[in-house]
């Protein structure tokens, strides 16, 4: 069975974590022979083909990150360049992934995918979905690796399966809220995290304060 995965990353590959998650997810779906293809939205003079890719494949994933509650402007404007398929079984599945810990702050984004395929004339396939995602990229190889090898079973699941399976999904994507006693322990740590925060906003090239409120003038009051 043959895979075609659209990377909906505005970022290049080795900046994104979409793409860290996806290696470790085709691993899964490969492990018994099955095949994949991987195409990204970033690289834009590739778009006419991905397009043609779309039309010949009858088993697709686009794989997205959330940033702010729906899916990227990049594969926003990519979907309205497609036109609704005639007559096919294709189907389609979703890997959504965000530094949003909690699982409830990517079911917006979810709901939305799940009306997709059809108006693009397909199946929906489901949705694979997982939060804090965010220090995959900052925290080393070893431990990025280990934040995304549970994407390996859900590989396997997915080539087995053919499909993203609801209740299989919302464990993996666990927690949907924080505990009380989670966010106690967070608002402990929370000047450590505010720390991080700042070392990886300088290594991402930010040159100014992370309260800076550049567009405050412009709000109206």
């Amino acid at each position: 069975m043959h895979l075609l995965i659209v990377s909906c990353t505005p970022r290049a590959k080795e900046k994104s974590n979409t793409d860290k998650i996806l290696d470790e997810l085709k691993k899964g779906y490969e492990y018994n022979g099955n095949t994949t293809e991987t195409l990204y939205l970033y690289k834009r003079n590739k778009w006419e083909s991905i397009r043609e890719k779309f039309y010949e494949n009858d088993n697709i994933l686009f794989a997205l990150p959330v940033y702010v509650e729906c899916i990227p402007g990049i594969m926003a404007e990519f979907l309205e360049t497609l036109k609704p398929k005639q007559n096919c079984n294709t189907k389609i599945g979703f890997l959504l992934q965000s530094g949003f810990a909690e699982a409830s702050q990517l079911r917006c984004c979810e709901s939305y995918l799940e009306t997709l395929p059809s108006l693009l004339g397909c199946e929906y396939n489901g949705t694979l979905l997982k939060g804090g995602m965010f220090a995959v990229s900052f925290i080393g190889s070893k431990m990025g690796k280990q934040m995304v090898e549970p994407f390996y079973n859900m590989g396997k699941y997915y080539a087995q399966n053919n499909y993203f399976n609801k209740e299989a999904v919302n464990d993996f994507a666990k927690p949907e809220y924080f505990s009380k006693k989670e966010i106690f322990l967070n608002n402990v740590v929370s000047p450590l995290n505010k720390l991080l925060l700042k070392v990886f906003a300088k290594k991402l090239g930010c040159k100014v304060s992370l309260n800076d409120k550049p567009y405050q003038n412009y709000v109206k009051r």
